[in-house]
């Protein structure tokens, strides 16, 4: 590690920091010099990693982290894999509700579109599923 580089410290599948998505693909996700293997949700606290393989394991309650970060979240990106697939109105309620737009896309252009907010600043989030 060179000096004065700052240490990172995964804690139960979580990185704590802001960081741009380096790469995605082969079932994971490039992020902070290291690699994941699996979904992640990239939060304004960090990136978690997200225990949804497909659009049928995403559930309200896969977003209960995004909701409890909702003060620092204007919209997230929601990655369903290889193509855009339509989300359950009950998901599009709770963001609703708790101040959050949501952008539907395929995993790659929502994690590209992701680096592209994140660079400007805004207050962005990311749910990614992994795609192969």
């Amino acid at each position: 590690m060179a000096r004065g580089e700052p240490i990172r410290v995964l804690h139960d599948g979580f990185v704590p920091g802001r960081f741009a998505i380096d790469a995605y693909g082969r079932g994971g996700f490039r992020f902070a010099d290291m690699s994941h293997r699996g979904s992640i949700l990239a939060l304004p606290s960090g990136i978690h990693a997200w225990p949804v393989m497909s659009l049928t394991d995403v559930g309200v309650e896969s977003f209960d982290k995004a909701v409890a970060e909702r003060a620092a979240i204007d919209v997230l990106l929601l990655g369903t894999g290889p193509t855009p697939i339509p989300v359950d109105d009950a998901i599009r309620w709770i963001l609703r509700d708790a101040g959050i737009g949501l952008e539907v896309m395929a995993t790659g252009a929502a994690a590209r579109t992701y680096n592209i907010m994140l660079g400007e600043n805004r207050r962005v989030a990311a749910a990614l599923m992994a795609v192969d």
